[in-house]
């Protein structure tokens, strides 16, 4: 079922080229969502259309898991949250500007990706050359392999050991059981140490300007609104959120 509905993510990403590319569904025999789900039922028999409905508003609550567990999208939201947090502003950039950015940047890393599956399984799929099921298990061995990059063998042991699987030979043979939590504990250990890298310098303004108010005998006055603007005039001076957004795609393994 995750599988599935990696599927549908990557078939709601795809280019307009598929949908002109797709066959239209015949009236008959039940559409394109009929043969989607004909494959289901045990006996060879489709779905009813009420059922297959059913089916597929339970994959849609799964979507958002996949979104942020499977792609870019965590490493780059933890990072912009974290920037923020070092420049001291509580609610600047608000939080759907944060939201919109990460996601158009997680499509932006994710673009390579996006490509081969459309190039594997959408285009085959739309010209009727293969089935569903064989069209999501090639977006899953893309899903796979992009994961299977950005994962820390030291993460993908100690998941391994705590299911007790064998030895896995390549990257290929690790199931998704175990490589999934390998890959998120891994994005959230790079996006803190990323986020350790920015914290730096503002830390360091932050301890200048608190060091200065101390030695004039300003106590009473917070460094943070001091220290506030120097943090932001250095940020604009080195450009820093363009810096920052090279730097979130640049870390993902190509």
């Amino acid at each position: 079922m995750a599988l599935a509905a990696v599927f549908i993510v990557l078939l709601l990403l795809t280019t307009p080229a598929f949908a002109q590319t797709a066959p239209a569904a015949p009236v008959d025999n039940g559409g394109a969502l009929s043969r989607a789900m004909g494959q289901i039922s045990g006996d060879g028999r489709s779905l009813s259309l009420s059922l297959q409905i059913l089916i597929l508003m339970s994959l849609l609550t799964v979507l958002p898991s996949l979104i942020l567990m499977m792609t870019s999208f965590t490493r780059i939201i933890i990072v912009l949250s974290l920037l923020r947090q070092a420049l001291g502003l509580q609610q600047t950039p608000p939080n759907q500007v944060l939201l919109g950015l990460s996601l158009f940047l997680s499509l932006f890393v994710m673009r390579p990706a996006i490509d081969q599956i459309n190039q594997l399984a959408f285009d085959p799929y739309g010209k009727g050359q293969i089935t569903i099921e064989e069209a999501v298990g090639r977006s899953g061995k893309v899903l796979h392999g992009f994961m299977a990059k950005q994962t820390r063998e030291s993460d993908l042991k100690l998941f391994a050991n705590l299911a007790e699987a064998p030895p896995f030979r390549t990257s290929a043979d690790i199931p998704f059981t175990i490589l999934l939590p390998a890959f998120v504990t891994s994005e959230l250990k790079t996006a803190f140490q990323i986020g350790f890298m920015i914290f730096l310098p503002f830390l360091i303004i932050d301890l200048v300007v608190a060091s200065t108010l101390m030695a004039l005998g300003m106590m009473m006055l917070s460094p943070t609104i001091i220290s506030m603007p120097f943090k932001l005039l250095l940020f604009v001076l080195v450009d820093g959120w363009a810096l920052t957004m090279g730097s979130l795609a640049g870390s993902f393994a190509t």
